[in-house]
């Protein structure tokens, strides 16, 4: 049959009720408190740590996000842990729960079609998580305006500012897995230990098994730089297939203006140092010249998203619905 109409129709009112359940719901608001008196701490050590920084550091609002204390992470490195668990915990039964409540077939009953009802869903998902990253990035801005007693510049407002969009899409791809999986298993139980279970394995185990895997496709012996710069290239291939390693190297470079290319930290850890024609060692580039640092990497983040969320999106759309 033809369709009547446009397929979105009804985006907004789907929206609007999956809002007001995401931000009244008490799971919702159980995590909040959750991310809130975590990110308060470790914010909390990070401004202990600045005061032992020279305040003549052009960036020092940047290091209240990676600057981390003792027995604590960085903020950034909390929001990479928290992020896809409260992604999980919003999507993994967007779809299964109106099957098990039998309002699915309900609601399609209505004007509106599986197109709106999806897209309405995963939006007002990722509208909710969009509310509490900004609410969070303002806490920490406000923090440390009131600890530190200066204001950030405009540079680090703009370096924050890409932070925080970056932090949004990283949520979209755990928000389009776990919608996914609310998709292909009636069960909420069973969508969210399988979400849970891939971000626990693309986290902890998939960091340690790359080096292994990499080691397949290149020589051990390194004997040249290029040696070394090819091996690198392939275990950060392997690596980047976890959307936890492409938001840390993409956070890294933007919030650490000396950062001149994902490479760097990990010829770091290996005590080396990639010296560049022309460039200026410690000399900080400008935002532009970091947004291209990290172009390759948000983009694929995006595509990710983008790939699970119309994967899901046709499996929805060729499942049975019945009353």
């Amino acid at each position: 049959m033809r369709r009547e109409g446009s397929a979105f129709q009804g985006v907004s009112v789907v929206v609007l009720k999956e809002l007001s359940y995401h931000l009244t719901g008490a799971r919702m608001i159980v995590l909040e408190w959750l991310v809130t008196l975590m990110a308060l701490g470790v914010v909390y050590t990070g401004i202990q740590q600045i005061r032992e920084v020279s305040a003549e550091d052009p960036f020092l609002f940047l290091r209240l996000f990676t600057r981390s204390g003792e027995g604590l992470p960085s903020f950034v490195s909390v929001l990479s842990f928290l992020v896809p668990l409260v992604a999980i915990a919003i999507g993994f039964d967007l779809v299964n729960s109106e099957r098990n409540q039998r309002t699915l077939s309900r609601i399609l009953a209505q004007p509106i079609y599986r197109d709106a009802l999806l897209f309405g869903k995963f939006l007002a998902g990722l509208l909710t998580m969009t509310i509490m990253l900004i609410a969070l990035w303002l806490m920490v801005i406000g923090l440390g305006i009131l600890t530190l007693g200066l204001p950030p510049g405009t540079e680090e407002v703009a370096r924050a500012v890409a932070m925080l969009i970056v932090t949004i899409v990283y949520a979209s791809v755990w928000l389009a897995l776990a919608l996914l999986f609310s998709i292909l298993f009636r069960s909420a139980a069973t969508a969210a230990l399988a979400a849970l279970g891939l971000w626990l394995f693309l986290t902890i185990l998939w960091p340690l098994l790359a080096p292994y895997l990499a080691t397949l496709f290149v020589s051990d012996t390194v004997s040249t730089p290029t040696d070394l710069l090819n091996h690198l290239s392939v275990l950060q291939a392997f690596e980047r297939l976890s959307p936890g390693v492409l938001f840390g190297e993409i956070v890294g470079a933007l919030l650490d203006p000396t950062v001149r290319s994902t490479q760097q930290p990990l010829l770091a850890s290996l005590g080396l140092a990639l010296v560049q024609p022309g460039a200026i060692p410690g000399a900080p580039l400008p935002l532009v010249q970091s947004l291209e640092v990290v172009w390759p990497q948000t983009v694929g983040m995006v595509a990710s998203a983008i790939l699970l969320f119309v994967i899901g999106y046709v499996i929805f759309q060729r499942q049975e619905v019945r009353a």
